[in-house]
């Protein structure tokens, strides 16, 4: 067995920043304007009518204190420097290389409103990756406008609602249909851009089946949104003639690829029949994640739904790259601007860095790596694969269930995670809501981490396993080597105990006769 961490977080009596400082602290004193300056432009460059009538309350700290200050608060977070197995939300190692990139002035001092003569070096690489995505997915145009998976499928969504618009039978074609297993925004989004939901239940092989699907399927669907692998690991052999069927029917064929990082490099989504498709920047393609945002749903589609795309879209004209506006049957922007163009950069400096062999390769690791650790998590009692009765290799990821030893020992996925942050290790990720398997956890190992970095995490779980046997209520009461204990969540349910601005947080404190009454 691996040796396991003796970990224990800082813990600073911190105080709020804007609690800090004294009268005069300074952390940058600004020199008067040169007298050249002032000549060229004069001084009152604010109009009187929103000029300040006093000074911005602001802390007054120095450069050093503001930097201790933030360096305490990151001491107590774990942050993610853990083996963090995370499962439907693939993490890889983020290259600093990436992120100086992004801090060059040639992006980061750039608008998008400036003209576009000006923006040809950013231009290029979003029309290269744009390149990049087509073949490893086969579709004809992407953008990247969507802020993240869900923004994507919306715009899978509304890119529907325009295309049968287009064609007069938007009051016909009415249905969305999908499975109890996809990811939530695709029914969630589907709904909001007003089509009717029908999710098909999971079968004996882990998955709807054919006929559930014809059944499901008539002159009324307007579009099938579909992930696969799914998040238990299972992959839909028959999805080829699932897309067949759909297309039978007239609809819309759409393909959730938030797990792609197993099959990368091994299937296109426009041979198995899909008319588009979405890539998650933030994670197959080494973008950080960032605590849920920035992020970017990589959006691609068929030459026949290209012209309902959000604009703009990049485009080349001969030697010289465009943002084309032009467009009248486009469904509308998702988003402002052309999304969130430094994590593109991220991704394409990942995508050119793995090249299509790394890229293929990662995908392997990654169906093994999983697939070892599916093998020692089967040996600890208490944990229960999900569809146990299918016997087939799972891909990058596998839904375990903590059911078995939540009969036993009352100890609740919620508890175990807790507990796995007293050993440096980041909690698990549980599941979608609603769980449609007991007491879930979905280890991802992708390719990052190493054999040993998946054989401490397994250890971790065992431990905990044992402790949940033998003492309970520690692992209830848990985490316990935090700066942090368990918080109780009703605080966040009571406005009168949390506050949002200094305003707030100075009226509320106030209200509680000097005492903080636990405002968060």
């Amino acid at each position: 067995m691996t040796r396991l961490p003796e970990f224990h977080a800082a813990k600073w009596d911190e105080p709020v920043v804007m609690e800090m400082g004294r009268p005069g602290g300074r952390g940058q004193i600004f020199p008067a304007p040169e007298a050249d300056v002032i000549d060229a432009v004069g001084t009152d460059l604010i109009p009187a009518a929103m000029a300040r009538k006093d000074r911005p309350e602001l802390p007054e700290i120095t450069e050093f204190e503001a930097q201790r200050h933030y360096l305490h608060l990151s001491q107590m977070t774990l942050g993610m420097m853990g083996v963090s197995l995370f499962g439907t939300c693939t993490m890889k190692y983020n290259s600093k290389t990436s992120e100086y990139a992004t801090l060059r002035p040639e992006l980061a001092e750039v608008h998008p409103y400036q003209h576009p003569d000006t923006l040809q070096g950013v231009l290029s690489i979003i029309h290269d990756f744009d390149g990049i995505l087509r073949s490893l997915s086969g579709m004809d145009q992407f953008i990247f406008q969507a802020g993240g998976g869900a923004d994507a499928a919306y715009t899978m969504a509304i890119v529907a609602r325009a295309y049968w618009a287009d064609r007069g039978m938007l009051g016909q074609r009415t249905e969305m249909v999908t499975s109890v297993q996809a990811h939530p925004c695709n029914p969630a989004t589907a709904a909001a851009a007003g089509f009717k939901v029908v999710n098909l239940p999971l079968e004996e092989n882990g998955y709807p089946s054919l006929e559930a699907l014809k059944a499901a399927v008539s002159d009324k669907t307007a579009l099938i949104m579909i992930n696969n692998p799914d998040d238990m690991g299972i992959y839909n052999p028959e999805i080829k003639e699932w897309v067949r069927i759909a297309k039978e029917a007239g609809a819309l064929c759409f393909y959730d690829h938030a797990n792609f990082n197993g099959v990368m490099g091994k299937l296109s989504a426009r041979e198995l029949g899909f008319d588009a498709c979405m890539f998650m920047l933030h994670k197959t393609f080494g973008a950080p994640k960032a605590g849920g945002g920035p992020a970017v749903g990589a959006f691609g589609c068929s030459d026949e739904l290209a012209p309902y795309l959000p604009c703009p879209v990049v485009t080349k004209d001969g030697s010289r790259y465009v943002l084309d506006e032009d467009r009248p049957k486009s469904a509308g922007k998702v988003r402002e601007y052309w999304g969130n163009v430094p994590q593109v950069v991220k991704a394409y400096a990942w995508a050119r860095g793995m090249g299509a062999e790394g890229i293929e390769l990662a995908s392997d690791i990654s169906v093994v790596a999983n697939n070892y650790m599916d093998m020692r998590l089967s040996k600890i009692p208490g944990l229960e694969i999900s569809n146990p009765e299918i016997k087939t290799h799972r891909m990058e990821m596998t839904r375990w269930s903590l059911g078995p030893l939540f009969e036993e020992t009352g100890i609740s996925t919620v508890d175990f995670a807790n507990r796995m942050a007293d050993y440096g290790i980041d909690p698990w990720w549980m599941s979608h809501e609603p769980w449609i398997v007991a007491e879930p956890f979905t280890p991802e190992a992708g390719e990052l981490w190493s054999k040993e970095d998946i054989d401490l995490w397994i250890d971790v779980v065992a431990k905990i396993v044992e402790e949940a046997r033998t003492d309970p209520e520690m692992v209830k009461s848990a985490p316990h080597n935090q700066p942090v204990s368990q918080l109780k969540g009703d605080v966040f349910e009571d406005p009168a105990k949390w506050a949002m601005t200094w305003r707030a947080y100075k009226r509320k404190k106030a209200q509680g006769d000097g005492v903080n009454r636990g405002v968060a």
